[in-house]
């Protein structure tokens, strides 16, 4: 097997990489593990993106998916490698807590949820869970139970949220993927904040059991540091699952035709949907970006889809769940719980069904404004955040005006409501070296050609990593 300095180097590696590894017998899945372990070990920490490591039973898995590696018959397409789950979905064998106090750890903890069933049977090393805000609420890296989680690319901004921990373990080199949940932003706010790939795809292509109180605005997803292992692990967690009744059956794989590249496709590039307030910096990144698609072959117009600002439906989409989840505890409970989210049920508790079905006809609408835009373009380009990354401690960027976090992420949250795949990924950085990114919406069910269009941007400006800590 391989010796000591390719081994420190293995937690480097992407998915693919170490998949190809193991295949010429260069590198094993428990060098591997115990790379990206000596990485956790190190660096967690510090950045606090893990809430639970079971080293042993990793290292386990990791013997085995060895062993299989050995007689030349791996499980599945993600034999060995190293993966995580974010505290908010479910997986045998350990508490999910969501970030919250409230959770009773002392409970029978005997189902995996569809993403989690689906990395087993694949034969990935399931490292442990990522740390989240409370219930997933918020864009931001912390909360009550498991405190600040920290950007590896600078420890004093946050990574975003609430695939927090996510973020901040792939992007640190503690394993090459994690699964996020993304119900406004949160796979794509931190893969923008911490340099990464994360996609939010096609609402039901990757099935959820339990269904999320934030009901269809609430995807599941897969976060890497490349496009080729976000589409690979894509293609895992699209297996069907009938506990979810809006899984969609039989997707085509979306490896496939990943290296075709955007020669001849019809590109918007729309820098502020025609309302959001770009950061200068983020700004200039993304259109260098778009030019790079006219450069690969693409037809890229400046076009913006033509909807208004549907935050105030989104509000109420997105507060009434919190309510909900938030009625079940008392008024003592409630003090325990981040004053943020307090909040923000408050105020979905003041809205009625006649509000919600208002908020609902908004979002009908972006569906049909959305579809008709497609019936033109191909894809659409804008920034996946306005601003970079936040400093710790701070909810808002500009409190002289904003109310809100969903005020500094204008672009994320009209996908959740549309239902479209939706990617982030890197296109530069600040001068102070914060990473900035760019999303790609493609048309419901075209996940394949998001991610082809992403490979061929990360092929002409590969990505960069974080300063080594």
């Amino acid at each position: 097997m391989a010796g000591d300095g390719a081994v420190s180097q293995a937690a480097d590696l992407s998915a693919t990489e170490l998949l190809d590894a193991y295949r010429r017998k260069s590198l094993s899945p428990v060098e591997a593990v115990r790379a990206v372990l000596a990485r956790i070990e190190a660096l967690n920490p510090q950045l606090n993106a893990f809430n639970l490591i079971d080293a042993e039973g990793a290292l386990a898995s990791a013997r085995a998916s060895e062993t299989r590696w050995v007689k030349g018959v791996p499980q599945g397409a993600l034999d060995g490698v190293p993966a995580s789950i974010k505290d908010i979905l479910l997986t045998k064998g350990w508490p999910t807590l969501r970030g919250s106090k409230l959770v009773d750890p002392d409970q029978p903890w005997t189902e995996d949820a569809p993403a989690a069933a689906r990395l087993r049977e694949a034969g990935a090393v399931i490292l442990g869970k990522t740390t989240t805000p409370e219930f997933g609420w918020k864009a931001l890296g912390d909360s009550p139970l498991t405190g600040i989680t920290r950007n590896p690319w600078n420890p004093e901004r946050t990574p975003g949220g609430s695939s927090a921990g996510a973020a901040a373990q792939v992007a640190a080199g503690m394993g090459p993927l994690a699964v996020g949940t993304d119900g406004g932003g949160s796979i794509r706010i931190p893969s923008s904040f911490c340099g990464i790939v994360g996609i939010k795809p096609t609402f039901g292509r990757v099935p959820a059991h339990p269904l999320s109180p934030f009901g269809v605005i609430a995807h599941v997803g897969p976060m890497a540091r490349t496009v080729p292992d976000c589409a690979l692990m894509l293609d895992v967690l699209s297996g069907y699952d009938d506990r979810d009744p809006w899984a969609v059956p039989d997707r085509p794989s979306v490896v496939d035709s990943l290296d075709s590249g955007v020669r001849g496709l019809r590109i918007a590039y729309s820098p502020t949907l025609g309302y959001g307030n770009v950061d200068p910096e983020v700004r200039d990144a993304v259109d260098r970006a778009a030019r790079s698609f006219a450069e690969l072959g693409a037809t890229v117009e400046a076009a913006d889809p033509g909807f208004a600002n549907p935050r105030d439906a989104f509000m109420v989409l997105w507060t009434t769940p919190a309510a909900k989840i938030l009625s079940a505890f008392t008024a003592e409970q409630q003090a325990k719980i981040d004053p943020g989210l307090v909040a923000s049920a408050r105020f979905g508790a003041t809205k009625s069904a006649i509000d919600w079905c208002s908020a609902d006809a908004v979002r009908n609408g972006l569906v049909d404004t959305m579809t008709r835009f497609h019936r033109r373009y191909d894809l659409l380009l804008t920034p996946t955040v306005a601003v970079p990354a936040l400093p710790v401690g701070y909810d808002l960027s500009d409190p002289r005006n904003q109310e809100h976090w969903i005020d500094w992420t204008p672009f994320s949250y009209p996908f959740n409501m549309t239902r479209q795949p939706a990617i982030s990924l890197p296109c530069g950085l600040t001068a102070a070296g914060l990473p900035i990114g760019l999303q790609v919406v493609g048309r419901w069910h075209q996940d394949g050609l998001v991610l082809r269009a992403a490979r061929a941007f990360e092929k002409a400006r590969p990505f960069l990593r974080p300063p080594a800590r």
